[in-house]
């Protein structure tokens, strides 16, 4: 594979490893505001901010450690036929089943754009009492898919390669 592609895969790996592990903390973060959340409702008056603020860890959560996910291959896979393959096999397979996975990104991209620019242009806020804005949120979910989308450029690169013989 060329040199181009060998950085390629090298940069998204380790950008998606350091901002997956930084992720995997936000569960705590989250788990601290539910605690609070608890403790508040049970001991003075409930914060109006707790929920969606929950929530809006475990979108970053959840996005932003799905490159980093599909990386260590922890993503669900249908094993029926799978592991009786030979390696070759998988990554013929894999490597069309990720066409398929970069094209679905590219949309869910495209929506997030346009989502996160209409909600900075409009000052978009939560229907809630609380009523933050979702710029934030939104931005989070567009750069989580974009990093999902760059793993999966370099997991097609990776089974490309694999298929040729070489390893990336």
């Amino acid at each position: 594979m060329p040199k181009a592609i060998r950085l390629y895969v090298a940069y998204v790996e380790k950008m998606n490893r350091f901002i997956g592990r930084f992720a995997m903390y936000l569960i705590f973060a989250m788990l601290g505001v539910l605690l609070y959340s608890s403790l508040s409702k049970a001991v003075f008056l409930p914060s109006l901010w707790t929920l969606e603020t929950a929530q809006f860890l475990m979108v970053a959560y959840y996005l932003l450690g799905g490159g980093y996910s599909m990386q260590l291959g922890d993503h669900v896979r249908m094993d029926l036929l799978y592991t009786n393959w030979k390696p070759r096999t998988r990554s013929l397979v894999d490597s069309i089943t990720v066409l398929f996975l970069i094209f679905y990104l590219c949309l869910l991209l495209y929506g997030g754009y346009s989502s996160t620019a209409y909600a900075i242009e409009y000052n978009e806020q939560s229907y809630s009492a609380w009523a933050p804005y979702m710029a934030p949120v939104k931005i989070v979910m567009t750069f989580g898919v974009l990093l999902m989308l760059l793993q999966a450029v370099a997991t097609l690169f990776k089974d490309i390669a694999a298929l040729r013989g070489e390893e990336l």
